[in-house]
């Protein structure tokens, strides 16, 4: 069999778009191939091939029309792609095998082709490839090995190399034609003396995407994209695919996932190489079915901080490679492999049997329901996950797909995640705690000492804000800048900035109105606390003043602070500083031993944050995953009964502390289900409007007389 360097097939092809240099761009299909073939041992070229290719949509761009000619009459007439790949793939056949030779190579100018537009198409249109589309030489690289001073690679045109080798361009009108006659004759001249130059740097497509843990040294950032907009159920083999023809790094797939655990969207993708990394950029507002991706750059680090800090356990049981990965949730907590292996059945057989499971515990060796499995075929793994919500045990189990990145991020956030037994201890009750002049957590007012920031560029950080202000951030308070985030936890382009004083804040607004943020102008606005506290909240702040927020918790950036309005009164002195047990049972108020001293405030500003600090946001979850309910501690009994004790204002403010949210309510649950839920509680029937507030997203907060815990 001859050598693959023994015979090339100079092959080009246009698309309905955008061609040259944005070939594959813009998502548009094939229309036009042509190639030829070049014996190398014989300096030999064989019959020259154009055929046209019918898209689905005949829907050309002026650009097209003008570079290639044709029309959509000519290409109704023309056969779909795979009726041409099988043309061409008989034609060279036929043809080698009257030169005597058995294999061959693509040769194109420039790597688009094969990497951006027909493998992605091929994917699309679930075209199987013949193994020639997956090596392939670069005219342009070849070039450069031989003539290094023509300049840089992604400089060259084929005209530039045509110019520094000091030979002429065919002179020729039909497109498609010119190009592959002039690659012949560059071809040529690079193979004579003085060059003498052999085709040895061939290029790969990667058959598939290779799962695996990623390992811990540095990664250039030069080589890793941020993916945004994925489907909520998309694989790393769903992203591999979206990005088919460009070779993903092993284990370079990494899913990210919310502050609930949930995925959100998003992916960070490492690639080999810089090069392949430009190329997925082009993508940009690619389609993955009906959604359109981004694509934007990232860095290692974020990569590392996603995918990275394997654990000796985690690397063992990722080191099965090419493994189908299914994550268990749900468990009993008595569960064992035994019984994992039983319900699993002989017809999804686990790879090595109880190595293949790794189930997921707490710090301290508690189990927490989640396990992941490993299985050797696609096969294995569809016959698992159609056991989704059967029982095992006296509990329905939830099977999801899963990444060796998404194995890595659950074990490391359930390692590091505090326990509710490990909060601090405590302090001694009864000492009286004066409020701090500047806390850190957001109290309401109406002073306007406060900015507010819009129009901020969506890749801004804090770091950035702080240059924007200038000389102005020695007047910002201590803990004073709140990044505003939607629903979906990415940023909004405003931010809220305490001020020390209203003057201060007047003359921030005054100067940096509309001042240049990469590239961006940025409106700065003085406002105050209440109208801050309104938008972290969920609210609105608009020309026709405040609108109120959701019924759903504040979205805010980390590190979370809770945006309560201030309370009409304040608490007694044992309520600062003293934090109870979490309670199981609903507990009996206690009556007041004194009234409210007005110099205190409700909790001191630590307790605060671990009051409002939802235990639940650290343990990751799958999507789809079932109800949750985000845990409180409560406040003693002599602070509810003051609390109670109090006129009811017309709405009633939420306390720290005083919420219960609940989540998975069925979409018609009226209050008096949610009332019927939590019988045995003291609830006054008087202030059932009062008390809870139900959303349009199955979701309740629900205030009771009574401070418990749920």
């Amino acid at each position: 069999m001859a050598s693959h360097s023994d015979t090339l097939v100079v092959f080009f092809g246009a698309t309905a778009g955008a061609n040259g240099g944005k070939l594959g761009s813009d998502e548009r299909e094939l229309i036009l191939l042509v190639w030829q073939i070049v014996d190398l041992h014989e300096n030999k070229v064989g019959k020259l091939h154009r055929t046209l290719v019918q898209p689905d949509s005949v829907d050309l761009s002026e650009q097209c029309k003008e570079e290639t000619g044709l029309t959509a009459e000519e290409l109704c007439k023309a056969e779909p792609l795979e009726s041409v790949l099988q043309q061409f793939h008989q034609s060279v056949s036929a043809e080698l095998k009257s030169l005597g030779r058995s294999s061959y190579t693509l040769c194109v100018d420039g790597p688009l082709l094969i990497r951006q537009v027909l493998h992605p198409e091929a994917s699309k249109k679930n075209l199987v490839l013949p193994e020639c589309f997956y090596t392939f030489v670069d005219l342009k690289k070849e070039f450069h090995k031989c003539c290094p001073n023509a300049g840089p690679v992604k400089d060259l045109t084929l005209l530039s190399m045509l110019d520094y080798v000091c030979i002429q361009a065919t002179v020729e009108q039909e497109a498609g034609l010119r190009e592959v006659k002039d690659m012949v004759l560059l071809i040529l001249h690079v193979l004579a003396d003085p060059y003498n130059h052999k085709f040895s740097a061939f290029e790969t497509v990667n058959y598939k995407f290779e799962s695996g843990a990623c390992k811990t040294e540095a990664v250039d950032s030069e080589t890793v994209i941020r993916a945004r907009g994925l489907p909520w159920q998309s694989s790393d083999q769903d992203i591999a695919r979206f990005f088919k023809g460009l070779n993903i790094a092993k284990g370079g797939v990494a899913l990210c996932l919310n502050a609930q655990g949930r995925r959100n969207g998003e992916a960070l993708v490492r690639f080999i190489n810089s090069e392949h990394r430009d190329m997925a950029l082009d993508r940009h507002k690619h389609h993955m079915g009906s959604r359109y991706i981004e694509v934007y750059k990232a860095t290692g680090e974020e990569f590392l901080k996603i995918a990275g800090g394997t654990s000796n356990e985690v690397a063992q049981f990722l080191s099965k490679e090419n493994q189908m990965i299914i994550r268990m949730r749900g468990l009993p907590f008595t569960a064992t492999p035994q019984d994992v292996l039983g319900f699993l059945g002989p017809e999804c057989p686990v790879t090595d049997g109880t190595e293949g499971l790794l189930f997921v515990k707490y710090p301290d060796g508690r189990p927490t329901g989640d396990a992941f499995v490993l299985f050797a075929c696609e096969e294995y793994a569809q016959n698992a996950l159609k056991k989704h919500k059967q029982i095992l045990g006296k509990r329905y189990i939830e099977l999801f797909r899963s990444t060796a990145a998404e194995v890595q991020q659950v074990l490391n956030r359930y390692m590091s995640t505090p326990l509710i037994s490990t909060l601090p201890p405590p302090p001694p009750p009864m000492v009286s705690v004066p409020v701090l002049a500047t806390p850190p957590f957001i109290t309401t007012g109406n002073t306007r000492d406060c900015i507010r920031l819009r129009g901020l560029p969506y890749t801004a950080a804090i770091e950035d804000i702080l240059e924007f202000m200038g000389e102005h951030t020695i007047d910002i308070k201590p803990h004073g800048v709140h990044m505003v985030l939607n629903q979906q936890g990415r940023p909004s382009g405003d931010a809220f900035i305490q001020m020390k004083s209203a003057d201060r804040a007047f003359m921030v607004a005054q100067k940096c109105h509309k001042k240049m943020m990469k590239d961006r102008y940025v409106e700065v606005f003085q406002c105050s606390t209440e109208e801050m506290s309104f938008v972290l909240m969920g609210g609105t702040l608009n020309r026709s003043g405040l609108s109120p927020p959701p019924c759903k918790l504040p979205c805010l950036s980390p590190p979370t602070y809770a945006a309560f309005p201030a309370a009409p009164a304040m608490l007694p002195t044992e309520a600062a500083l003293y934090q109870p047990p979490l309670l199981a049972t609903p507990r009996t108020p206690q009556a007041p031993t004194h009234s409210p001293a007005p110099a205190f405030a409700y909790y001191s500003p630590q307790l605060y944050m671990n009051m409002n600090m939802s235990y639940t946001t650290y343990y990751p979850s799958p999507p789809v995953s079932p109800s949750t309910v985000s845990y409180f501690a409560a406040p003693p009994g002599s602070v509810a009964a003051a609390v109670a004790a109090q006129p009811t204002p017309a709405i009633l403010p939420p306390q720290p502390g005083a919420l219960v949210r609940m989540q998975g309510l069925p979409y018609n649950a009226g209050v008096k289900d949610i009332l019927s839920f939590f019988q045995g509680y003291q609830l006054n029937p008087e202030d059932y409007s009062s008390l809870v507030g139900v959303s349009d997203q199955g979701r309740s907060f629900i205030q009771p007389k009574e401070w418990l815990c749920l």
